[in-house]
């Protein structure tokens, strides 16, 4: 990655800082959001600038967003680094201010942005499947209200430490899933997860500290316009275990079948036939033809 997007101007990585004044820095006051292109068009962009902006409104950090003007940076950003589509990472920290806990606001935030490749991902749902983990790492409560996608990333870095550490190694690809301290499926390490069970669809409600995924609420309209009945509750683990299919969500992997599911001890369980099904097959069909991807 040879140059990054710092306030809106294309610099070379190496002088691209922050000063350690920065809050983001200090106290980990930012947000940021990941996404991809395709075509070289960012996907669901303007999602991704709400949830941006409703953050830190929540934070207090000044922040208005130009869609267009983004797009553009995005769009020179990748060429300069030779992309032709790419994962993209936008980040806006709480700037310089004096040291100590601020009563205030923010109002000099920082803008980074970066591009890079891709991870591959197989149009082939088979080809791209993943075992999910159940951790003994539990998921934190949101500092606020709802989860932000803050800077804060602690816990989710203790759960993929858990992950790593599991007898044997897991074999890769492979995910961790979270529980709520009373026991309720929470969510993936890095991603939403959703189950189907006798034709219905049903992914954790935000209420267990979720995060409100872009992805996440874009599969669950896809499923709804298509006739999936489609429902958020209060789950367990053994409701993965009894599930017809089960998948993952978000924004640069898209849709991931889950075809098998691991317990502390070391028990492998199947997810259905052990293949992807249907459900998941047909909304990652359609999750590609609404961004444009010829399959």
């Amino acid at each position: 990655m040879k140059y990054i997007g710092m306030n809106g101007v294309l610099t070379e990585a190496a002088a691209a800082v922050v000063h350690v004044s920065d809050h983001g820095f200090l106290y980990g006051m930012g947000l940021f959001e990941t996404f991809r292109t395709y075509n070289g068009l960012p996907f669901l962009l303007d999602r991704h600038l709400r949830r941006m902006s409703e953050g830190c409104r929540m934070l207090g950090i000044s922040f208005e967003a130009d869609e267009k003007e983004l797009a553009d940076l995005i769009s020179r950003l990748m060429k300069a680094n030779g992309l032709v589509d790419a994962y993209i990472r936008y980040t806006v920290s709480a700037g310089e201010e004096a040291f100590g806990l601020p009563a205030g606001g923010y109002s000099r935030p920082n803008h980074v942005l970066f591009a890079r490749a891709l991870p591959p991902l197989s149009p082939d749902p088979c080809k791209r499947s993943k075992a999910l983990y159940l951790l003994h790492t539990r998921r934190s409560t949101p500092e606020s209200g709802v989860r932000l996608k803050s800077l804060h990333y602690m816990n989710n870095i203790m759960a993929k430490r858990e992950l790593a550490g599991y007898e044997g190694a897991p074999p890769l690809p492979a995910e961790g899933l979270m529980l709520t301290a009373d026991g309720f499926l929470c969510e993936g390490i890095v991603s939403n997860v959703f189950f189907v069970k006798d034709g219905v669809l049903h992914t954790p409600e935000l209420s267990t500290g979720a995060l409100g995924g872009i992805t996440r609420e874009f599969v669950l309209e896809l499923a709804r316009s298509s006739g999936i009945h489609a429902l958020e509750g209060l789950y367990v683990w053994n409701d993965l275990l009894e599930a017809d299919e089960v998948f993952l969500t978000g924004s640069v992997q898209e849709i991931t079948p889950v075809t098998r599911l691991v317990e502390p001890y070391g028990e492998v369980r199947h997810v259905g036939s052990g293949e992807y099904g249907p459900v998941t097959g047909r909304l990652l069909k359609t999750y590609h033809q609404k961004a444009g991807v010829k399959v």
